[in-house]
């Protein structure tokens, strides 16, 4: 017969589902993004991962000795995809629908995990997720907005010089700064804004 004590303890203790393989994985991985958008990097522990994925923490010791390990994996996977280049007619038009596109990818779940990750680890935990940052955020970005300007170019309202990757790392540095510094949520209207009274002068075939 069970005591009311062992009862009480059974229920207090984290629930443990029955999975293996890539399905576990996955679970480890998604409660791994989540730590990271709600409690930040600082507050990520390896336990906090097994009770929230509902597993031992023997398992996620198992597959990723380390949290730097983990974390690695875990934005891997869940960075989103910016898609293919728009090409609405413009290069206003353009430039306006992709920073929605990046907008909607830094407040995604994966959005919030890298921002927590940029901001908080020291310099040298940093550094190990520099390659990763690289391919799976700056030069996407940059190949898109590059994408957008060659076309403008051809279409003649963008100048032929303007083509170097400072230009391109205007907007995401813009959209980094007055997210982190300045608490903007990023509305439509001020992607707007950042487009016709920065970017597109930047861009605009010079006259006279």
């Amino acid at each position: 017969m069970v005591s009311s004590r062992s009862a009480a303890t059974a229920r207090s203790q984290p629930v443990q589902l029955r999975r293996r393989g890539p399905v576990l994985e996955r679970a480890i991985l998604d409660a791994a993004l989540e730590q990271l958008s709600t409690v930040g990097w600082n507050g990520l522990t390896m336990e906090g991962v097994a009770a929230a994925a509902q597993t031992g923490k023997a398992a996620v010791y198992r597959r990723w000795p380390s949290k730097e390990e983990l974390v690695e994996d875990a934005l891997r996977a869940g960075l989103p995809a910016l898609g293919e280049a728009p090409d609405r007619g413009s290069v206003r038009e353009d430039l306006h629908h992709l920073c929605k596109l990046m907008r909607d990818a830094m407040y995604s779940r994966p959005g919030f995990a890298l921002r927590a990750v940029l901001h908080e680890c020291d310099s040298l935990t940093a550094e190990r997720f520099h390659e990763l940052i690289l391919s799976g955020v700056i030069e996407p970005s940059r190949r898109l907005f590059g994408e957008v300007v060659s076309r403008g170019v051809r279409r003649g309202d963008v100048r032929p010089d303007a083509t170097g990757e400072l230009l391109f790392d205007v907007i995401p540095a813009l959209m980094m700064y007055r997210s982190k510094v300045c608490a903007s949520d990023w509305s439509d209207d001020e992607i707007a804004m950042v487009i016709d009274q920065v970017v597109v002068p930047l861009l605009r075939p010079r006259t006279g």
